[in-house]
């Protein structure tokens, strides 16, 4: 693992409710069929089927029969390049049954090669991310997101604060974002807000207090925030 990346083997059964991420999350069937919805459209996951969740999509799952998939978080931007093509890596199948073996030992070993280097490989062995040289600084998205948190309460916050903190240009900082996380950089920013806004109710924080450590005006405007949100899931526009 790095710290762009988290591995892990995970069980599904009954929906427990939409959600969104952060970051990308790339499932990868194992057992079983999962049943997913993501911003409104459905998939469905069986063994050996492969798909990935963007950056800040809602999204829902449900196995009644029940369903083991290999699951990869990740902030890495490459997985952008992967999102409209389906995987055809013909070394992926194989390496995901490998994976899987291997997670069985993963809790003796946790730093095992196979854990370590897993996500660049999945990655790699996609097989539908054409390499791209790509000129400038890398940008942290984990860290501009908490350095954006600790600044909510700025509600003008624009392209170019974040670009300054990249130390990109507001064009380059614009076209790394799009490529990077698939969303437009005040999409990005209003995504970071609104996920920990959520978070904090979930906490068991109070509406008015979650809006106001959040950057919202008031918790109506919170309030507003999901059911926009919400809604744009439930219409699910083609």
């Amino acid at each position: 693992m790095t710290g762009n990346d988290q591995l892990s083997i995970r069980a599904y059964g009954a929906s427990h409710g939409s959600h969104a991420h952060p970051h990308f999350q790339i499932l990868f069937g194992l057992e079983g069929t999962l049943e997913l919805e993501v911003d409104g459209r459905a998939r469905r996951i069986r063994a050996g089927d492969a798909w990935i969740v963007p950056v800040g999509a809602r999204h829902d799952f449900e196995a009644r029969s029940g369903s083991r998939c290999l699951v990869l978080d990740s902030n890495r931007g490459d997985w952008s390049r992967c999102i409209d093509t389906p995987a055809n890596g013909k070394q992926l199948p194989s390496l995901i049954r490998f994976l899987a073996e291997s997670a069985q030992h993963q809790p003796a070993n946790p730093y095992s090669h196979a854990w370590q280097h897993g996500p660049s490989l999945l990655l790699e062995a996609w097989g539908s991310a054409p390499a791209q040289t790509r000129t400038g600084r890398s940008i942290n998205w984990q860290a501009l997101a908490a350095w954006a948190a600790a600044h909510w309460h700025d509600n003008t916050l624009a392209v170019a604060d974040l670009a300054r903190r990249a130390h990109l240009s507001p064009t380059q900082f614009t076209l790394r974002c799009r490529q990077e996380t698939g969303l437009a950089p005040m999409q990005w920013l209003r995504t970071q807000r609104l996920s920990h806004a959520r978070q904090l109710q979930r906490s068991g924080m109070r509406v008015a207090d979650s809006a106001r450590r959040s950057g919202y005006q008031s918790a109506s405007a919170l309030t507003a925030a999901i059911r926009r949100a919400d809604l744009r899931t439930d219409l699910g526009a083609d």
